[in-house]
């Protein structure tokens, strides 16, 4: 009995070689090509032997038949990842060629319409445009006030046995005496020249010095010589603006510029196996270095307040120093005192009060003690005693022995000062004619 399903591979019984199949294929069923055109295939064979199929439904591997000759080539297909031209390389390269090409028409046309019109001429060009109001340089300036006194400033050159040395000064008479600073021309052997502002040069003498204050005096032979203006440095208030002026470090005519920082500072300078100076110093930040001693300071007006002298700095002894701010310079109305003494007498006299200071107490910090005061001095006239502890000289507070004597010569002599000391527990004024000092 069957079912309608042969199990039977073909092949597998001889006799049903080349006889249907019950169950296979219907005929006329499209027959499948194996290798060599063979028509028996594996393709057909296996399914054949697939239980799961309908063995009414045809099973084939068909290919598709090749084209015939002569047909069409087939459509071209574009790689998307090709790179495309750049559109926008294009939009800038063609304008910038046409600009190219523009410019260099332009440029040749301007050529010929310039050598057609004379361009080879010289050319005119415009005024300057007026300066702005803080570039004018107004005589209160001081840019303008350095204009007036730069010519009044010279340098000073002193030949000496150890070589010679160089500092400032400034024209104090039209007959050309000039003041400079006694460590400036000390020293030398005679022979000083003086080199003024526009470059020239002339010989120089030594009127007189005095070591103490400082001053010195020379003397040049020149016509026309423009004198400075003298200020008053007893009006001088601690803020004012003032000018340096002068040949630090052998670079003539420089101007620095500060303010007055203190006023009185007391000052105590000399050179080793030399006089020791004593004076009363007007204190600037004006940057001061070494050449500009003996030159001016002046204030906002260009009025000559100072005579520029010392500088305090940081380095050792035998170091070469050098500006930090604190300058000081012998107060005008002293160095003019000092100047007219000079060359009327060939020497200047000296302020005193006719007392020495010392003894116990000294350097305390409130006052300093007279030693001993002189019979017949301006100290003994006005009934100071030794013993006496001397606190203010015309309101100016004593701290060192130094503080008396640089604040009395100060003074010219015949002025009258206020001093207040103490005697025991007591306090009490006295008024003191300062005189001049016998020598």
């Amino acid at each position: 009995m069957t079912d309608g399903w042969d199990w039977r591979r073909p092949g597998g019984d001889p006799a049903s070689a080349g006889q249907p199949v019950p169950g296979g294929p219907p005929a006329g069923a499209p027959t499948a090509l194996g290798a060599g055109g063979d028509a028996t295939s594996p393709w057909w064979s296996d399914a054949l032997a697939d239980p799961w199929r309908d063995p009414y439904a045809p099973t084939a591997v068909l290919l598709p038949a090749p084209p015939p000759s002569g047909s069409a080539e087939p459509e071209p297909v574009t790689d998307p990842d090709a790179p495309r031209p750049s559109h926008l390389r294009q939009a800038l390269v063609i304008p910038l060629v046409a600009a190219l090409l523009a410019g260099a028409l332009g440029g040749a046309l301007g050529y010929a319409f310039a050598v057609r019109a004379g361009a080879g001429a010289a050319v005119t060009l415009g005024a300057p445009a007026p300066a702005p109001a803080l570039a004018q340089r107004k005589p209160e300036s001081l840019a303008g006030v350095a204009e007036r006194v730069l010519p009044s400033v010279v340098t000073v050159r002193v030949t000496s046995l150890g070589g010679t040395s160089e500092g400032s000064g400034f024209i104090a008479s039209a007959d050309g005496h000039v003041i400079t600073n006694d460590h400036v021309v000390s020293g030398g052997v005679g022979k000083a020249s003086v080199i003024f502002n526009d470059g020239s040069s002339a010989p120089a003498t030594v009127v007189g010095q005095d070591p103490e204050s400082d001053i010195a005096v020379i003397k040049v032979s020149r016509r026309g010589l423009k004198p400075v203006e003298f200020g008053d440095s007893d009006a001088l208030a601690v803020g004012d603006p003032v000018l340096a002026i002068g040949s630090p470090l052998s670079l003539a005519n420089t101007v620095t510029a500060g303010i007055v920082s203190a006023l009185d500072r007391t000052m105590q300078a000399g050179e080793p196996g030399g006089p020791t100076r004593y004076y009363a110093a007007i204190q600037t930040d004006a940057a001061v270095n070494h050449g500009n001693s003996g030159g001016p300071l002046v204030d906002g007006a260009g009025r000559v307040v100072g005579v520029n002298s010392t500088i305090k700095s940081l380095v050792a002894d035998g170091q070469e120093a050098g500006n930090i701010g604190l300058a000081f310079a012998i107060p005008i109305n002293q160095a003019k005192r000092i100047t007219q003494d000079i060359i009327g007498t060939g020497r200047a006299r000296r302020t005193v009060i006719g007392a020495q200071v010392g003894g116990p107490g000294v350097g305390s910090g409130d006052g300093v003690r007279l030693a001993a005061v002189e019979p017949s001095g301006p100290a003994a006239g006005a009934g100071l005693r030794a013993g006496d502890v001397i606190l203010r000289l015309n309101g100016r507070p004593m701290s060192e022995p130094t503080d008396l004597i640089a604040l009395v010569r100060k003074f010219a002599p015949g002025s009258v000062v206020t001093v207040e000391y103490r005697r025991g527990s007591s306090k009490q004024n006295a008024s003191v004619t300062l005189a001049a000092d016998a020598k």
